[in-house]
């Protein structure tokens, strides 16, 4: 009986929290014009029309371009914080691990707002480069955590090691550090690029003309509902699933 309610209970859950997905992807496979029941299909209209509109095909370069970008500048500066941090006695290190990871708790919405006075005083104009600022902003406190987190002893031994037969310390950091730190590294990018790929507020913030996905389906959604929407859904939903796949499959085959 009580593996009955468990069973229960973990179908519920899984529904509740992919029931709206999977009405979105069915939906995207809808021949008529509005994403509402009844279905009437499948058909491939909508997919056709969002692969030929110009308008959505860039702006999701543009997110893969801004995520990968700013997903890999994140993880090395928190990699080289995480290091810095774990294996030097600074002063004040618990202040500024306490400052790395504070933008964690901080609204999206501030982060945008006080990016965009800094980077307008500083006279830069709003562009691709400014949400990949912004991305790197929101996306360093988890990479440093994830990194910070994973360094352990044995890591120390196997860097002290390497220094007594001779490597240099960009050799123990390339050869020993980093391919130790593999699985958290490959998390932290990959969790970051999952991040940055479907985030709205600063990317709406930060951009004016080369706008991401997330600003072009908010520009979409005034005008209503459409299949094509769901149809742009379902691929970022596929991006996404893709991304944290090879997470796993990345960890998993570290592990064995």
């Amino acid at each position: 009986m009580t593996r009955s309610f468990s069973w229960l209970y973990l179908a519920i859950a899984f529904g509740f929290i992919y029931l709206p997905v999977g009405a979105l992807v069915l939906f995207s496979f809808q021949d008529g014009g509005l994403p509402v029941p009844p279905f009437n299909g499948p058909s491939l209209r909508w997919y056709g029309e969002v692969l030929s509109d110009r308008n959505v095909t860039s702006a999701l370069f543009h997110s893969l371009l801004v995520a990968v970008g700013s997903s890999a500048i994140a993880v090395m500066l928190g990699f080289f914080a995480a290091y810095g941090l774990a294996r030097y006695v600074l002063p004040g290190s618990v202040f500024i691990r306490a400052l790395l990871i504070a933008p964690l708790t901080v609204s999206y919405l501030i982060v945008g707002l006080g990016l965009l006075i800094v980077l307008t005083r500083m006279g830069l104009g709003l562009s691709l480069i400014t949400v990949g600022i912004g991305h790197v902003v929101i996306n360093l406190p988890l990479a440093f955590a994830i990194i910070y987190a994973s360094m352990g002893a044995q890591h120390e031994n196997a860097e002290r090691a390497a220094r007594d037969l001779g490597a240099t310390e960009a050799w123990v950091l390339l050869l020993v550090t980093a391919p130790m730190l593999s699985p958290a590294i490959a998390a932290a990018f990959f969790l970051s690029v999952t991040l940055s790929w479907d985030e709205f507020i600063i990317a709406f913030l930060l951009t004016r003309f080369d706008i991401t996905l997330p600003v072009e389906i908010w520009s979409m959604l005034r005008s209503g509902l459409s299949p094509s929407l769901n149809a742009i859904g379902s691929f970022v939903f596929l991006i996404s699933v893709a991304a944290l796949l090879l997470l796993e499959l990345t960890v998993l085959r570290r592990r064995k």
